[in-house]
């Protein structure tokens, strides 16, 4: 059977490399780096068999995929994505606001922030401070704030 050159790997490994800024979600980088490293020891060694080289791609590779996998573990441990990214409505929980609109029969509008919110909770007077204890859709559950009768709203 006949054995690449040394620079057919590295033209795999260039190619590996587009795909990998082209398939989103992919890991090509790293089987890339075995082509290189592949190409790199047959040129050294001048005239591997293709089997060799197919052992040296199949090893790089695997070490290059671990390695890469400790790598993005390591990034992940010191850079969080916002756990809040598509649940906004979460961060809202525990927050302070007043009762801008009575609450009635369980239903009024609360101010939070900048902003009115429908709600949702116990009978309470206008002006009454609040905490908001959980998020359903676009209504808020509030309770009266505990011991605080002018309590800022924020």
């Amino acid at each position: 059977m006949l054995a690449l050159p040394w620079w057919a790997w590295i033209i795999v490994a260039g190619v590996l490399g587009l795909a990998e800024l082209h398939i989103p979600g992919s890991y090509l980088i790293w089987v890339a780096l075995g082509a290189v490293v592949t190409g790199l020891v047959d040129a050294a060694a001048a005239g591997l068999s293709i089997e060799s080289q197919i052992g040296i791609f199949a090893v790089a590779s695997a070490l290059s995929c671990a390695g890469g996998y400790f790598i993005y573990h390591g990034v992940g441990r010191f850079h969080r994505a916002d756990p809040l990214l598509n649940e906004r409505n979460r961060s809202m929980v525990r927050q302070r606001g007043i009762v801008c609109e009575a609450i009635r029969n369980g239903e009024g509008k609360v101010r939070l922030g900048d902003g009115v919110w429908l709600a949702a909770g116990p009978d309470m007077p206008e002006g009454t401070p609040v905490v908001v204890d959980g998020v359903q859709g676009t209504k808020l559950h509030v309770n009266a704030l505990a011991g605080r009768k002018d309590a800022e709203a924020g």
